[in-house]
C-alpha cells in the first residue's frame, strides 16, 4: 500500500483551514436542492462516506457549499487539486489528489470533494494515462485512512462515482427540476420581474432545462428589456436552447393548409399532433398529449413529405427527422438514430418524423432498428417518455413489420390519397396564381378532368413543364393560340414516363420470378403436377 507524504507547503493546508471571517449567508436553495441537502445530512449521521449525484447545472456545488457553511468542512475542488498537481509530476495525478485529501482529513472531521467524476483516473485509462488502475488502490487507501481517523467524506459528481467509493457510500441525488424549482430559479435570476412569468407553462414546454439554461435565458431576455412575459421566454427557448437536427433554412416553407383534398388528414394532424404543442393551457386542462405513434401512408407524390416540412416549420426545435440521409447499414446508422431519439426526449414534447419508413424496413433487412423502434414506442407509454410522438410515412404498408404498426403502437392511421377532380382544379389554380394571364386562360375544369390519376406532385410538375414549354414557344415565335395545349403536352409526357416506369418494373419483377424458378417458365405447372402425384401416391 502506498505511503502518502504530508504536503510541504503551508498554503495547501491553509486552504482547508476554517474561515476566520464571518460565515457567508445561507444559500437560497430550490426545492430539489433542499431535498438533496437533507439527504446528505441524514447520510452523514449513519455513514462515513456520502455521494451526491446530479446532472450538469443541477446545483451540486451550491448544495455542497451550503453543507460546508453549516459544518465548517474542508473543501477540495478543481482549484485545490490543480494547485497540488502543479507541484508534482504529470504521471502522479492520483498521488497528488490523495495526498491533498489526506492532509484535509488530518485537519477536519469532514471533507467535501466537488465533481469527483472529473478526478476519476480509472475512467481515463483508455486515453493514455498508464497509472489509471493504480487510482482504485490509492483511493481505497485514503478511505481506510479516513475511517482510521474517524473522518467523513462527501463527494459530488455529475457522472458515475468511482466504484471503490460508490460501493461504500450512501447516495443522494438532485432530481429533475419540477415547476417549483423553475419558479425559484427564475426569482433568483430575475427578482421581481419573475412575477410576469408562468413557471408551470415554461416547465411544460421544456421540462429538462437545468439552472445554466434558465440563467442564460434570463440574462438574454433581461438585457435591454424592461418587461417580458412567458411567450417571449418560450420563444427564446425555442430559438436558442432547443435545437432540432433540421436546418429550417434548407426546408421549403409550407403550411399544412396548403395541402388540398386531404382536409380530414389535416384536421387529424391538427387535433392529435399540433394542438397539444401549441395550445398549452387547453392541453393541460384536458390532459391532452400528442399521439405516440402516427402512420401517414399513400402513393408517392401525395404530400407525405410535405406534411413533414410543414411540421418542421410549425414546431421548430421540437421537430426531429430521420430520412434518407441516415444510411441504413452504415456503421453509425444506429448511433445516429439513437441520438435523434435522445435529443427528442431531452426537448420533449417533440415529434420524430421517420420519412419513407417502408424503404428502411424493405426486405426485412433492418431488424435492429425494428426492435429498437418497438422498444421506444412501447416506452413512450410511460410518464417520462409520453411526450414524444413518432410519425412514420410509408408508400407500401406491406413492407412495414406487422408488430410495429399494430394497434396501440400506432394510434393514428392517416391516408394521403390521390386528389379528386375538384382538388386537382384547386391545385392547378394554386400553382398558376402568379402566372401571366395569357398562360392561365385555360378551362381548368377540363384540365382537371384530363389529369385524373395524377398526384399533387405530378400536377405541380405539369405546371412547371407547361411554363417551360410556353417560354420556349415565346422565344422561338411558336406560341400556341390555346394555352391549354402546353398543359396537355406536359400531362402527356408525365403519363408516358409513368407507363415506361411501370413497364420496366413489371419486366424486372417477371425476370426476378423466372430466375427464382431457374429460368423454366413451366416450373409452376410442373411443381403443381408433382404435388398432385405425391398426393395420389404415384
Amino acid at each position: 500500500m502506498p505511503q502518502f507524504q504530508a504536503c510541504e507547503h503551508a498554503r495547501t493546508v491553509s486552504s482547508f483551514a476554517p474561515m476566520k471571517t464571518e460565515r457567508p449567508k445561507p444559500a437560497v436553495l430550490i426545492p430539489a436542492q433542499s431535498k438533496a441537502l437533507v439527504g446528505l445530512e441524514s447520510g452523514l449521521r449513519i455513514s462515513d462516506f456520502v455521494y451526491l449525484w446530479g446532472g450538469a447545472g443541477s446545483g451540486k456545488t451550491t448544495v455542497l457549499r451550503e453543507l460546508q457553511r453549516r459544518t465548517g468542512a474542508a473543501w477540495l475542488g478543481a482549484r485545490e487539486f490543480l494547485a497540488e498537481t502543479m507541484k508534482g509530476t504529470p504521471d502522479g495525478l492520483e498521488e497528488s489528489f490523495c495526498r491533498t485529501l489526506i492532509e484535509a482529513l488530518k485537519k477536519h472531521q469532514l471533507v467535501l470533494v466537488d465533481d469527483l467524476a472529473a478526478l476519476d483516473f480509472e475512467g481515463v485509462s483508455c486515453r493514455g494515462y498508464t497509472r489509471a488502475p493504480y487510482w482504485k488502490l490509492a483511493f481505497a487507501a485514503v478511505m481506510e485512512r479516513a475511517q482510521a481517523l474517524g473522518r467523513k467524506i462527501v463527494a459530488g459528481s455529475s457522472g458515475h462515482a468511482p466504484q471503490v467509493f460508490s460501493n461504500r457510500a450512501y447516495s443522494y441525488g438532485i432530481s429533475k427540476f419540477e415547476p417549483a424549482d423553475y419558479e425559484a430559479l427564475l426569482q433568483t435570476f430575475l427578482g421581481a420581474r419573475a412575477r410576469n412569468l408562468d413557471a408551470k407553462k415554461i416547465h411544460r414546454f421544456a421540462p429538462k432545462l437545468d439552472a445554466h439554461d434558465l440563467r442564460m435565458a434570463c440574462k438574454w431576455l433581461a438585457h435591454g428589456r424592461k418587461k417580458f412575459g412567458t411567450e417571449e421566454f418560450i420563444d427564446y427557448l425555442r430559438s436558442q436552447r432547443l435545437i432540432s437536427n433540421v436546418n429550417l433554412g434548407e426546408v421549403q416553407a409550407v403550411d399544412l393548409r396548403s395541402l388540398i383534398g386531404v382536409d380530414d388528414v389535416i384536421r387529424s394532424l391538427e387535433t392529435h399532433v399540433v394542438l397539444p404543442f401549441e395550445n398549452d393551457e387547453l392541453a393541460t386542462k384536458l390532459g391532452l398529449r400528442a399521439k405516440r405513434g402516427v402512420l401517414l401512408h399513400g402513393p408517392p407524390g401525395t404530400g407525405k413529405t410535405t406534411v413533414g416540412r410543414a411540421l418542421a416549420h410549425r414546431l421548430k426545435g421540437k421537430f426531429f427527422l430521420v430520412d434518407g440521409t441516415f444510411i441504413a447499414g452504415a456503421s453509425d446508422f444506429y448511433a445516429n438514430v439513437h441520438h435523434v431519439f435522445q435529443a427528442a426526449k431531452e426537448n420533449a414534447p417533440a415529434v420524430i418524423f421517420i420519412d419513407d419508413a417502408d424503404a428502411i424496413f424493405q426486405n426485412n433487412e433492418e431488424q435492429g432498428l425494428y426492435r429498437y423502434l418497438l422498444t421506444m414506442l412501447d416506452g413512450l407509454e410511460s410518464e417520462g417518455r409520453g411526450r414524444v410522438c413518432v410519425m412514420m410515412t410509408a408508400m407500401n404498408l406491406g413492407d412495414l413489420p406487422p408488430a410495429l404498426v399494430r394497434s396501440g403502437r400506432v394510434e393514428v392511421w392517416l391516408e394521403m390519397r390521390l386528389p379528386d377532380q375538384a382538388a386537382r382544379r384547386q391545385i392547378f389554380e394554386q400553382h398558376v396564381a402568379s402566372l401571366p394571364a395569357n398562360l392561365t386562360a385555360v378551362n381548368w375544369d377540363a384540365l382537371a378532368e384530363t389529369s385524373e390519376g395524377l398526384t399533387g406532385a405530378d400536377l405541380k410538375r405539369t405546371v412547371e413543364d407547361a411554363k417551360a414549354l410556353f417560354a420556349y414557344a415565346e422565344v422561338h415565335g411558336e406560341s400556341k393560340a390555346d394555352a391549354a395545349e402546353y398543359f396537355a403536352e406536359a400531362i402527356a409526357t408525365i403519363r408516358a414516363n409513368k407507363e415506361k416506369y411501370e413497364e420496366s418494373r413489371a419486366s424486372s419483377s417477371s425476370g426476378a420470378a423466372r430466375r427464382a424458378m431457374g429460368g423454366n417458365p413451366f416450373a409452376p405447372a410442373e411443381m403443381f403436377a408433382a404435388m398432385m402425384r405425391q398426393r395420389n401416391g404415384e
